[in-house]
């Protein structure tokens, strides 16, 4: 059984989950996913290292635009005409919700069971292809992000650490983004931009998974404005068509 039958899905803004609104992790933002065939419901993922919310410069991208599954996910500049930046965000509830379905690891539901779980498929010209960002196996360190099958495993689910976000300028959050199969209880795997790589390089450096390093400076939701969270490890993103 797919993941969206166990979980109800929405194509929206990830919005109130435990009774906090997640207003700056991976929600619309005041730059507005690349093409305007894409839509409203797009989300453009950026690094804290290279953008913010009002210049995103580099967002989530499929190499060489090819469908694929093992196609690599990388970062590339940010344009309303490339389909290789196209991506729909599938709001798939609870980390608690993938628990009691039996989907999402028990490290995983144990510690951020009342985090948003998601998926994020790949869709140039906003044609759905099936493909989401995951990892082709259970996460491990340095595991190479790519193109994997929608709907099928923990692998292509993504939690949204809440706790350890950051406030960014312009009141933007920055989050970590743990993949749904992590079997780390303390340091879970999150997506991670290779350090001392930069999105122009080549060959193209790809999006990795790796243990969370660091912790925000206070333990309350949304109130960290500086940690010792990498910054390659904090995501934000907005919503609809690039400028």
């Amino acid at each position: 059984m797919s993941i969206k039958s166990k979980v109800l899905a929405a194509a929206a803004t990830l919005t109130m989950v435990g009774g906090v609104a997640v207003t700056g992790a991976l929600t619309a933002g005041t730059a507005s996913a690349a093409t305007p065939s894409c839509g409203h419901f797009c989300v453009n993922i950026f690094s804290k290292d290279f953008g913010t919310y009002r210049s995103p410069n580099f967002t989530v991208d499929v190499w060489r635009q090819s469908a694929k599954v093992g196609q690599p996910v990388i970062l590339f500049k940010s344009s309303n005409s490339d389909p290789a930046l196209d991506w729909t965000v599938s709001v798939q509830g609870a980390v608690s919700d993938f628990c009691s379905a039996g989907i999402i690891s028990n490290f995983t539901c144990y510690r951020w069971a009342n985090l948003p779980a998601f998926e994020v498929e790949y869709a140039p010209y906003g044609v759905q292809s099936g493909l989401c960002m995951g990892v082709p196996t259970t996460a491990f360190q340095n595991e190479k992000v790519a193109l994997v099958p929608c709907g099928v495993s923990s692998n292509s689910v993504w939690v949204v650490d809440a706790t350890d976000s950051i406030l960014g300028a312009h009141s933007g959050l920055y989050a970590p983004l743990i993949n749904g199969s992590n079997t780390n209880f303390s340091h879970p795997y999150v997506l991670t931009y290779p350090k001392n790589g930069f999105p122009t390089d080549i060959p193209r450096p790809q999006l990795t998974v790796t243990n969370l390093t660091g912790f925000s400076q206070t333990h309350a939701p949304f109130l960290a404005i500086v940690g010792t969270i990498d910054s390659n490890q904090l995501w934000g993103a907005t919503l609809g068509q690039l400028k």
